[in-house]
This record gives C-alpha cells, sequence and structure tokens, in this order.
C-alpha cells in the first residue's frame, strides 16, 4: 500500500492559520507562518494584493469555509475593520465551539478594540485574546513584510479577564500558536495599561518625528544631516489613515503625552532665550541621566 502524501494531502493535515489583512503586520505573519510549513487563509479588501499573496504564500481566500479549518486567526485590519469583522462571523465562530481557532488582533490601540471584542467573544463563545507585535518599519503594505519580522521581537498580550487556571491555559495556547512567528519575549497587560505606554513608546514618537520635519530649515538639511537627522525622522514617513484611527482611539493618553513633552521642550527654550548656559547644561544633562538609567534597567 502506498502511503506517501499528496502535497495537496500533506496541506490539508498541517496546522491552517487565517489572517485578516495582508498589509506590512499581516503579510509578514502569512509569510512566516508559510515557511514553518503551515496552510495560510487569507483575506485583503485589496484584490492585487490578495492575487499576489496567493501565488507564493496564501493557499485559500479566508472565508466562513476556511475559517472552519483555522487553528488561529490573526486580524490584521484597521481596529473598526476588525471589529467588523468580528461581528459579520460571530456567528460563525459560536457554530464551531470548541473546536474553533484562538482569535488574536494586532492593533496598535487595544482598548476599544479589546472590550468590544471579548463582549463579542463573551456572548457567541469564542476566544479571543488581544495582541501587539511591537515590530515593523516606516513602509506599509505587503511588499514590505517579512517571514522574519517577528524573530526577537516582544508581543504584548492582552488576555480578557479569566480566573487563573483559564487565563494561564489562554496565554499557553497563544504562546504555542504564535511560535512559528519566534517572538523574543512576551508581556502581558490590560487594554488601558497597553494604551497608556503605548501612547509614549510609539504614538508620541510618530508624532513628534512628523511634527519635526515641517519645520521650513528641513528643505537645507542635505549635505548637512547624518544620523541624527535620520534617526529623529525615520517615523515621519507613516500611513496617515492607520495612524489617525489609532491615535483618536488614544486620544487622551497620547494628548496627556504631547502636553509633557511640550512643556518639557518649553524649558529648554526658555533657556536658551535667557542665554541660561547652566540651566541648558541641568535640562541636557537630567535627560543624559534619565536615558542611561532607562538603558541600564533589568529587561
Amino acid at each position: 500500500m502506498d502511503n506517501t502524501s499528496t502535497p495537496a494531502e500533506a496541506t490539508s493535515n498541517n496546522p491552517t492559520v487565517g489572517i485578516l489583512g495582508l498589509g506590512l503586520i499581516g503579510g509578514s505573519f502569512a509569510r512566516a507562518y508559510h515557511a514553518a510549513g503551515w496552510r495560510v487563509a487569507a483575506f485583503d479588501t485589496d484584490a492585487d494584493t490578495l492575487a499576489i499573496a496567493m501565488i507564493d504564500t496564501v493557499d485559500t481566500v479566508l472565508d466562513d469555509a476556511s475559517l472552519a479549518d483555522c487553528d488561529l486567526v490573526i486580524l490584521s485590519a484597521y481596529p473598526e475593520a476588525c471589529i467588523a469583522w468580528l461581528q459579520s462571523r460571530a456567528q460563525t465562530l459560536d457554530e464551531l465551539g470548541a473546536e474553533g481557532p484562538l482569535v488574536i488582533d494586532s492593533a496598535g490601540v487595544k482598548g476599544a478594540l479589546c472590550n468590544r471584542a471579548f463582549d463579542l467573544a463573551s456572548t457567541y463563545g469564542f476566544t479571543f485574546c488581544g495582541a501587539h507585535p511591537m515590530a515593523g518599519t516606516e513602509h506599509s503594505g505587503y511588499a514590505y513584510g517579512s517571514a522574519d519580522m517577528f524573530v526577537g521581537a516582544p508581543m504584548v498580550l492582552v488576555p480578557p479577564q479569566l480566573d487563573d487556571v483559564a487565563r494561564l491555559e489562554l496565554l499557553d495556547r497563544a504562546h504555542t500558536l504564535l511560535s512559528p512567528c519566534h517572538f523574543g519575549r512576551f508581556s502581558v497587560t490590560t487594554p488601558a495599561d497597553h494604551d497608556r505606554v503605548i501612547a509614549f513608546t510609539s504614538q508620541l514618537a510618530h508624532v513628534v518625528s512628523n511634527a519635526y520635519v515641517k519645520s521650513p530649515t528641513a528643505q537645507a538639511h542635505h549635505g548637512f544631516s547624518a544620523g541624527s537627522y535620520k534617526d529623529l525622522t525615520r517615523v515621519a514617513h507613516l500611513n496617515p489613515d492607520m495612524w489617525s484611527e489609532l491615535m483618536i482611539q488614544d486620544a487622551d493618553y497620547l494628548a496627556d503625552e504631547i502636553e509633557i513633552i511640550i512643556n518639557a521642550l518649553d524649558k529648554y527654550r526658555v533657556a536658551l532665550i535667557n542665554r541660561d548656559r547652566v540651566g541648558l547644561r541641568e535640562l541636557l544633562a537630567e535627560g543624559d541621566q534619565i536615558k542611561r538609567a532607562l538603558d541600564d534597567m533589568p529587561r
């Protein structure tokens, strides 16, 4: 008897990941799971992007039929699109019951998305865990994704409120299903704490970089700029549709961080106007000391 499986049969026996959205992050997830031998089902509203991805990475379109085969579903669209997809597929996920996939997202904000997703999951009986891979580039789109995008990168998990045993089981399940991506470390937090910190570590950096290049002097930077300019302007290049949605959903925390940096910058401005070298030196030394202490903190 011939026990050799055909390629199609071998693929059908592999675990399956479903991916909504094939931008930079969704495309990188697709490539990572494809490289690990998983079957990849995906959907993107851009038909051309989906067609390109199906040439060498995506095996099938993510729909109700392929959803039933998924072990993991990753929502990598904008937050409102993720919720819309969950609402439209909630009944299907309900019918799959305990055999259904774990659903996670990869959005840069968690408050509004997770709270609505937790409610849907509770109502319809599927499992959802918020997730935010701390990786990416200043570029966007499927073409810039890579199979090793997440290697060594941190992953933040945002589970719903559960008892200790159920919480550990969910986190272990998420950790196992995400293993093909080779994340470097996992952190666990709440939606509010995630959004408070991410307003500083990510969104504020994009706002500052984006505002920095609006100086008229930026037009004359060629020949006068080196590493400092490149470091500070790297994330000025962004997707305004995506970032405006993320920032509005995190508006209060981000507005607070902008106020803090405005107040800090004003101290430097006043010291310069007053030709206060001693005061300016103290401000610079204070920032240097804080940065050194942050670098020495245990990870």
